[in-house]
């Protein structure tokens, strides 16, 4: 079982339901060694009755595939990593589900994951499940220390972006510490308003234009 949930990693399949094309691959089945491949409810039933521990040793298993598999099929020096907070909204009495913030459904039980991607491989380097109606800020540093853990060796440069949901003090803080190039969408409170309208923006593509200025904001 732990080999069958090994091999999709291996593989690159994002969900359990893909791996079940592999039940019917005789060449893979043959290569691996294994007699069988199971379908994708005893693979989830194996997960819900594993320990803890287990899925915790199955994570770290991943970030050491993920330090072997991003050096391919050339070494980096540069990542480019990419945090996204987003509402999944859920339908029933779900585990840990509860109604928050949800600007397409709003009433409805959704959660608020926190997720972390490498943009060009396009690995998944964390990933953080959270009710929601928990504040949005909650857990952003925890889950950048987490990608920050699991980088591969000879890594030279890091860039980060995030949307408005890392947007605060102690994630920017963070990243400064850490001394990392960094982009992170800023939520536009009046007093940033105010310094807009005196921006000089330049076209550097045909869709948009840029401008900077330099902005302090209140703790």
């Amino acid at each position: 079982m732990v080999l069958a949930l090994l091999w999709p990693l291996v593989l690159g399949l994002d969900r359990i339901e893909t791996a079940s094309l592999l039940r019917s691959n005789g060449t893979f089945q043959f290569l691996t060694g294994l007699p069988s491949f199971p379908d994708p409810q005893t693979l989830r039933r194996f997960l819900l009755s594993a320990s803890a521990a287990f899925i915790q040793q199955l994570g770290r298993v991943n970030d050491r595939l993920l330090q072997f598999f991003i050096h391919l099929p050339s070494p980096r020096s540069r990542l480019i990593l990419d945090l996204d907070s987003t509402v999944l909204t859920v339908f029933g009495h779900q585990e840990g589900a509860e109604v928050g913030y949800n600007p397409r459904h709003r009433g409805k039980r959704s959660y608020q994951p926190l997720l972390c991607l490498e943009a060009n491989s396009t690995h998944l380097c964390a990933t953080q499940l959270r009710p929601g109606d928990i504040d949005p800020h909650s857990g952003t540093v925890q889950l950048f220390r987490d990608c920050w853990s699991s980088l591969p060796a000879h890594i030279w440069e890091v860039r980060v972006r995030a949307d408005a949901g890392f947007y605060h003090d102690a994630f920017l803080s963070e990243l400064e510490d850490r001394a990392a190039h960094y982009a992170v969408v800023a939520k536009v409170y009046p007093p940033f308003k105010r310094v807009l309208p005196g921006i000089t923006y330049q076209r550097v593509h045909p869709s948009w234009e840029m401008g900077e200025c330099q902005y302090g904001a209140h703790p």
